[in-house]
């Protein structure tokens, strides 16, 4: 007795076409998060304060140019004068003048200093949580030592040491604040290096300087990410203090440098303190709510609220 086999009409094919499940499309980590920081506004707030004061710094110099540290109008000035249209500090220099030029030398300190401690916390707490033993022991007892020194009066004593300049002030500030991101950094090297993809590298014969550096360290830079961001306004605070005790490059301008020379004169000369210490307010608080939305958009936790 035959069998009858009957094949399947194009009826049925669509019907069990129509039954399937549509592919979920799944979207990129990246795109995901660019799409979320856009969706904040507070961080787009904080980017366009940013890329303001950013366009002043870099094309003000262009559009107005000047010499800083010139007489331009008589001592103590009044804003909205003629001859200076923010006023004059106690010298006659033009304050306008002196906030356009000062924010060059006041933003290249704080993303320099930012980028050296990011670096050097990055490096050290790298190797202290892959290793762990004796040399995490070692790097985390360096990095006791460190943060319990007063980092202004540290900085102060490199600073006097080597003649106040802008490099030396930008490495006494990148050298006393990289403690906080190498202890970032070696919580998230310690969370990854026993994962199953680690493991993986490690059985292949993968080197440690690669599962460091291109395995554990792409997986663990969403908060690093957002810790730099953050570094730059602690960096650009750190200078402003320096400089107000004296401690700047009094051969460049920077908005520091503006404060510390008229703090004596702040009654009769409000005016030289208030706009460079609203400028300096401004670029923290934009870099702030950068730093906001980059937590909230690479935080897989906070993405989900």
């Amino acid at each position: 007795m035959s069998k009858v086999i009957t094949m399947p009409t194009a009826a049925a094919a669509a019907s069990s076409k129509a039954q399937a499940k549509p592919a979920v499309r799944v979207e990129h980590p990246g795109v995901e998060a660019m799409r979320m920081f856009l969706r904040n506004p507070a961080a787009i707030a904080g980017m366009a304060m940013l890329l303001v004061v950013l366009l002043v710094a870099i094309a003000g110099p262009w559009v107005y140019p000047a010499d800083p540290f010139e007489i331009k109008a008589a001592p103590l000035t009044p804003p909205f004068s003629e001859d200076a249209w923010l006023g004059s500090d106690y010298l006659g220099r033009d304050v306008l003048t002196a906030l356009i030029y000062g924010g060059r030398a006041t933003l290249l300190v704080g993303a320099v200093a930012a980028l050296l401690s990011v670096l050097i916390g990055i490096t050290l707490g790298a190797f202290a949580g892959y290793y762990g033993g004796k040399v995490d022991s070692a790097l985390m007892k360096l990095t006791e030592f460190f943060q319990v020194l007063p980092a202004l009066l540290f900085a102060m004593v490199v600073v006097t040491l080597f003649s106040p300049t802008l490099v030396t002030v930008t490495l006494a500030i990148g050298i006393v604040s990289w403690t906080g991101t190498a202890r970032l950094t070696r919580a998230e090297f310690m969370k990854f290096r026993g994962l199953e993809f680690v493991r993986a590298e490690r059985a292949i014969g993968a080197r440690d300087a690669r599962i460091i550096w291109k395995v554990i360290l792409p997986n663990a830079l969403p908060p690093l990410v957002v810790s730099a961001t953050l570094a730059i306004g602690a960096a650009i605070l750190f200078e402003a203090g320096l400089s107000f005790l004296g401690l700047g490059d009094p051969n460049q301008m920077s908005w520091g440098l503006m404060i510390g020379s008229s703090r004596q004169y702040v009654l009769s000369c409000w005016w030289a303190v208030a706009f460079p210490g609203a400028a300096i307010f401004v670029t923290v608080l934009a870099v702030s709510l950068i730093g906001d939305g980059l937590n909230d958009a690479l935080n897989p936790k906070l993405r989900e609220r």
